[in-house]
């Protein structure tokens, strides 16, 4: 079988800096405040991946952290962006509510035209994953099912609803992660964080899709970020390395250990801005 040949496209991510970043509370099965946080490692590691997507041909905005809410690097889930549009976030855990409205005001200043506040729960990319047609939506411990045909109808693309059974998956990007966006044919998943009808959707939608053991997905390797080639995930997810090559993908491994603490990695960290302000 001959490897597919991957080509990047430049893309345009928002992150922010983990520069108050500890675990004072639990609102996954991750976070275990009985572990401190090394705040300088946890910046190293964070700037490591901001500088490997710069040196890939990314652009990163940053947005500036605020001492209250510890849980603002994970800047995906500050909204969704599709085609210019902007859906923002409604948090379903009190602990991250006011980082919604830091989100919005950020794409207002920024030139975004059409930014929506959601009236449903919603975790942005958390839980709203895009390929080329569709948007992916799990529920089942974050967004509210009620914000998926808000969703479906502020972007005017259908929504496939997807149920999260495993409460270590509490996002969609935990357990699931789009490899290139221009089709509606390339992912990568975790099978046992789904319910049953889901499995059996997402095996009918993406019959080829690269299935992940849970070792890799216990290691969060499905919280990735993909340009179309290169594919950067957790260096620990070792057993992903191997497929995404067969498929003509370059697996870039990073080290992000201490923001796995608060039940976080690549994607988690990662929004993408896609188009068009800027």
């Amino acid at each position: 079988m001959r490897t597919p040949e991957r080509r990047a496209t430049a893309r345009r991510y928002l992150m922010c800096p983990p520069t108050h970043f500890k675990v004072t509370y639990s609102i996954n099965p991750w976070m275990d405040p009985a572990k401190p946080v090394d705040i300088p490692l946890a910046v190293a590691q964070w700037e490591d991946l901001r500088d490997r997507y710069r040196s890939l041909g990314h652009t990163v905005e940053e947005l500036r952290p605020r001492p209250d809410l510890p849980d603002m690097v994970y800047a995906a889930n500050g909204a969704t962006v599709v085609d210019g549009r902007v859906l923002g976030a409604r948090f379903a855990h009190p602990e991250r509510t006011a980082e919604a409205a830091i989100h919005l005001e950020w794409f207002r200043a920024h030139g975004y035209a059409e930014v929506r506040e959601p009236q449903h729960v919603n975790e942005g990319e958390g839980d709203f994953a895009v390929t080329a047609s569709w948007l992916l939506a799990g529920r089942g411990f974050r967004s509210s099912p009620l914000s998926h045909p808000e969703a479906q109808e502020f972007f005017g693309r259908p929504v496939i609803g997807l149920d999260l059974v495993d409460p270590r998956y509490y996002h969609l990007d935990t357990a699931l992660c789009v490899l290139d966006d221009t089709t509606d044919t390339e992912i990568m998943y975790y099978p046992g964080a789904f319910s049953p009808g889901s499995r059996a959707v997402l095996g009918r939608l993406f019959p080829d899709a690269i299935i992940a053991t849970e070792a890799d997905a216990s290691a969060l390797g499905l919280n990735a970020v993909s340009d179309g080639r290169h594919v950067v995930l957790p260096q620990a997810a070792a057993g992903l390395f191997g497929p995404l090559r067969e498929r003509g993908y370059e697996p870039i491994p990073m080290d992000l250990s201490e923001l796995l603490k608060g039940g976080g990695s690549v994607k988690c960290c990662t929004q993408e801005l896609r188009a068009p302000a800027g």
